[in-house]
């Protein structure tokens, strides 16, 4: 509902022409997009749900702490980095916490190396965070702190 909602709000968006802008540049573009995006992966979404009636219904308990432990370091990000350091270190470290935290509890019952995991993990932060900041400065024209 909330990627249709997106969507229908992002096309009834008011439009620049009337200021000599092209029209193929309309401030809902974004939002439109992102709602049509929500609205595929939720229907993917339940297509897999679908496919999957076989196994159990109930939901894993690790899930309920994943879903804090996600809601908790995501309000950490917002509140306790951002704007307290360069955008582009804060996005790292979160993206480094979050991804070894996730990558450490799937991988838990492997036996793979812990310092390769780290440095695969830094690896992927720090390559991240730097095309997520050029996006915003470059891309789509924000002055980043």
């Amino acid at each position: 509902m909330l990627g249709i909602a997106m969507l229908v709000g992002g096309y009834t968006m008011d439009r620049l022409e009337i200021r000599q802008i092209h029209p193929a540049s309309i401030p809902g573009l974004v939002p439109m997009g992102l709602g049509a995006a929500m609205i595929i992966c939720s229907l993917l979404l339940i297509l897999s749900a679908g496919a999957g009636n076989d196994q159990k219904s109930t939901a894993e308990q690790g899930s309920f702490k994943n879903l804090f432990i996600s809601i908790i370091l995501c309000i950490g990000y917002a509140i306790g980095l951002l704007g307290k350091m360069p955008f582009v270190l804060a996005t790292g470290i979160f993206i480094f916490v979050f991804s070894l935290y996730f990558s450490w509890t799937a991988d838990s019952g492997k036996n793979h190396s812990t310092p390769k995991l780290v440095i695969l993990t830094a690896l992927f932060a720090a390559v991240f965070s730097g095309a997520i900041s050029l996006l915003f400065q470059y891309g789509f024209l924000v002055r980043l702190p």
